[in-house]
């Protein structure tokens, strides 16, 4: 079956070599697995689909791919042209049909939905995941998401966290998988103009406005205006966390660091200096 794309485009051998690379550091795939790709029928996730199944072709192991795309029962939601270019990259996409939609408007009103509506679809995925027996779930979350997470967190929740690679899903049933963590989303939003692929809009949060996300999203971009390299050294230091250097008195005895072992080592412990540095 011919490629309704054009998989050699060096935009897409760039991301699928970025990719290759977090899979490899990371260890995310091996032999055997049965990866599960969560599908919302945007430009990310579909990226992700469409060049993990070409890795899996080259790999030199055996691994399987399905798509799964879920149907929340949002007006308007119209996923024929999607499930069509989907079929002629030859890769299995099951819809799976679940009404959050009615339970997030009922629940919601004057606020944000993302954060329910995000706890209904991951439950389910995770829950068709297990039932499925897939080993894997892949998302299609980028670079940018990592480093807006990260601001997120530290801004409205402080915690100093963001979102791995790899890990455990928190019911401990699932692992879940993040391929493009090296991949910009600019180069993104330019591969998905080239193939020029169907999408299906969120009617639901891509309605709303004055989101926290959002808000990070441009702050990051003023900034960037100023430091071009932003966004590499934000997830450079994701991966170079200093934890002596920080307050958490869990991932650092503090109470075992005493002045007898300043002394011991020969340094100042008021200025952190050598002594015998005159």
């Amino acid at each position: 079956m011919n490629s309704p794309v054009d998989l050699e485009h060096p935009l897409a051998v760039k991301i699928r070599k970025q990719m290759v690379v977090a899979i490899s550091r990371f260890n995310m795939i091996e032999d055997g697995d049965r990866v599960m790709v969560c599908c919302s029928g945007g430009k990310d996730s579909t990226i992700l689909l469409a060049l993990l199944n070409e890795i899996r072709k080259r790999a030199p192991y055996e691994y399987s791919l399905e798509g799964v795309l879920l149907d929340q029962k949002q007006p308007g939601f119209d996923a024929g042209d999607y499930l069509k270019f989907i079929d002629r990259l030859g890769v299995k996409l099951t819809v799976v049909e679940r009404d959050t939609y009615s339970i997030v408007k009922s629940k919601i009103t004057g606020g944000v939905y993302c954060s329910l509506c995000s706890r209904l679809r991951r439950a389910i995925l995770y829950d068709h995941a297990v039932e499925q027996g897939f080993t894997k779930m892949a998302l299609g979350h980028h670079r940018d998401d990592l480093n807006q997470t990260l601001l997120l967190n530290l801004f409205y929740t402080g915690k100093m966290a963001s979102m791995p690679a790899k890990l455990r899903s928190d019911d401990g049933r699932n692992i879940l998988l993040r391929p493009l963590v090296f991949v910009e989303e600019k180069d993104l939003i330019s591969l998905a103009k080239i193939w020029g692929f169907p999408v299906i809009p969120c009617n639901l949060c891509g309605s709303q406005t004055g989101m926290k996300r959002q808000r990070i999203k441009q702050l990051i971009r003023e900034l960037e205006a100023e430091i071009p390299m932003l966004q590499n050294s934000m997830l450079t230091a994701q991966a170079n966390v200093r934890r002596t250097q920080l307050l958490d008195a869990k991932l650092c005895d503090f109470s075992a660091l005493r002045v007898e072992d300043l002394e011991e080592a020969g340094l100042d412990h008021f200025t952190g200096l050598s002594s015998n540095l005159d």
